[in-house]
């Protein structure tokens, strides 16, 4: 198949695309910077100008395409609104491209905020809308399977580890380096789910290649690290101790990230792994960051696409 991948450039999109070209497709990547176009293209994609609020050129790539992988979105808290009405017309459009073609439609999201009570989150179980816009989204791409398109929704662990990762662990790093120790929440008890960035690819071209329509998939190796031995593993990394934050405190001590930080958010795949025959085999996060691979980590600015 001709598959458009938007997010081609990005941390998770940069492994998906070589898996989806080892796997037959051809891949068609969406770049709006001479820089993304040099990637996407040294991945071995075409490469489509454009961006996501350009719905001329989305449509363009779309209706060229076979099906659509939509990883790309703008991460800039300060405009959390407005990245959401772009991500939805973006969605929508793919919708009306693919309406009765039964061609994939695999769009991200994640797994922060579903389920509760204590139990890892399920495919099944129905996220928060109020957590993040992008979850809402999910709800729609889920509905467009009534118009035979193939849909998929990836609900990825709020932690995509790997060398290279710019994320919630590197801004967790940073912070440690900044305040010499590496802060937990409380007796740190709460879980953290992550997953190898290769992982997570191979499970988007699976999902591309054969997730039934109005699947939800979960993209999570480990269900849950208590975010304690997150810490001890990032002390033990830069040689700070791993320290206790009472919550009344996280906030200013943690910053934006307290609040997710925070958050006992253990999710499950078993399903996906049952459906798809996905088998993740790369390294944990604590075995990463062991290893030293987020030693001199920084943070990726909150702005993005």
């Amino acid at each position: 198949m001709r598959i458009f991948v938007t997010g081609a450039s990005g941390w998770i999109g940069s492994a998906v695309v070589p898996d989806l070209l080892a796997a037959g497709h051809e891949v068609i990547g969406l770049a709006r910077s001479d820089r993304a176009a040099e990637t996407v293209a040294g991945l071995g994609a075409a490469v489509h100008r454009g961006s996501l609020d350009d719905l001329d050129s989305l449509r363009a790539a779309a209706a060229g395409a076979d099906g659509v992988v939509h990883l790309g979105y703008h991460h800039d808290f300060s405009q959390m609104a407005e990245a959401a009405r772009i991500d939805r017309r973006a969605v929508q459009l793919f919708g009306e491209v693919l309406a009765g073609t039964g061609g994939p439609l695999v769009v991200a999201s994640g797994v922060l905020g579903i389920g509760g009570g204590g139990h890892p989150a399920t495919e099944s179980d129905m996220p928060d809308p109020t957590i993040h816009p992008r979850i809402a989204t999910g709800e729609l791409v889920l509905s467009l399977a009534e118009r035979r398109v193939r849909t998929a929704v990836v609900r990825f662990a709020p932690t995509v580890h790997g060398p290279g990762d710019q994320g919630f662990v590197a801004t967790l790093v940073e912070l440690a380096r900044r305040t010499g120790i590496a802060g937990y929440i409380g007796d740190g008890s709460n879980r953290w789910p992550a997953v190898h960035r290769l992982d997570a690819a191979t499970l988007v071209q699976l999902a591309v290649d054969s997730a039934p329509a109005g699947s939800v998939l979960h993209a999570v190796d480990e269900e849950g690290i208590a975010t304690r031995d997150i810490a001890e593993a990032i002390g033990r990394s830069l040689g700070v101790p791993a320290q206790s934050v009472a919550a009344d405190r996280a906030a200013e001590h943690f910053g934006w990230i307290g609040g997710f930080f925070g958050m006992d958010s253990a999710a499950s795949s078993i399903r996906t792994r049952e459906l798809l025959g996905w088998v993740p085999a790369h390294p944990g996060l604590v075995d990463d960051l062991d290893a030293g691979r987020y030693r001199d980590a920084a943070p990726h600015s909150t702005a993005g696409g």
